[in-house]
């Protein structure tokens, strides 16, 4: 059995996501669930996600969507509490390096964009959506593998412009991560956030009901270290209706 809480881990947050794991694991207990002493967290994302014994893990809305959906049982949306965003929701900030002049998303039209991974909704579908609305999508593109090493590459002029998921960038600025460096240009819409998914097999509704007791029961500290409020049901139809870009805008298929 597996489990990990791997997509906004950072140093800072570690401590506080393993006392989390554990309530989780003490609830799960409660109603006869079993579950791993400690999460996963450096196993590979789809190496987790498609594990035939999956207890609780985090993914994505566009691997969700794209590959997991008829795989996994959605568990439930954590709420971050987001500005500007319905519970369960979230949005990415564009960001720029702070004494770039451009202050218009189409005066970036010839720039070089940051992506984490072409199956990111926040980091990639979520600005390609934007882009499109106003005619265009970038053709200088560099991957680099993390919401953060975006950010990195753009300050350190690598790239001129990236996406990143609001949680990732309000956890940036908490810990004074690159601070001054960047300024946000603007804002992607919003969309369902990053859903807790368990293996088909398990009972859902239980671990829902656990990971709910366990962020009810958090301290305080942890909580806002975290940034969670509590936990949502957002149904699949929702994350389903969000549109993908095409292949022919980078965006392919994850083999498994």
């Amino acid at each position: 059995m597996i489990a990990n809480l791997m997509m906004y881990a950072r140093p800072e947050t570690e401590a506080a996501t393993a006392r989390l794991w554990a309530l989780i694991r003490a609830a799960l207990a409660e109603r006869g669930v079993e579950a791993p002493e400690v999460l996963a967290q450096d196993a590979g994302e789809f190496e987790v996600w498609t594990a035939p014994d999956l207890l609780l893990s985090q993914t994505c809305g566009m691997p969700y969507r794209l590959w997991l959906h008829d795989r996994v049982a959605l568990v439930g949306t954590p709420d971050y509490g987001l500005d500007g965003c319905a519970p369960g929701h979230y949005r990415s900030a564009v960001v720029v390096r702070a004494d770039d002049p451009r202050d218009d998303l189409t005066a970036y039209r010839e720039a070089t964009f940051a992506y984490n991974q072409s199956f990111s909704h926040s980091g990639y579908a979520a600005p390609y959506a934007l882009c499109a609305e106003h005619g265009f999508w970038f053709e200088n593109r560099v991957q680099t593998h993390g919401h953060r090493l975006s950010a990195r590459a753009v300050a350190e002029g690598q790239a001129d412009i990236a996406a990143l998921d609001g949680v990732t960038w309000r956890l940036m600025q908490d810990h004074g991560e690159l601070s001054g460096r960047l300024r946000v240009l603007c804002w992607t819409g919003e969309s369902p956030g990053l859903p807790l998914i368990t293996a088909g097999q398990q009972d859902a509704g239980a671990i829902r009901a656990a990971v709910k007791q366990a962020i009810d029961a958090l301290e305080e500290t942890d909580r806002a270290a975290l940034g969670l409020r509590g936990l949502v049901d957002i149904p699949k139809a929702a994350y389903l209706s969000v549109p993908n870009p095409p292949q022919s805008a980078g965006a392919r298929p994850r083999p498994f």
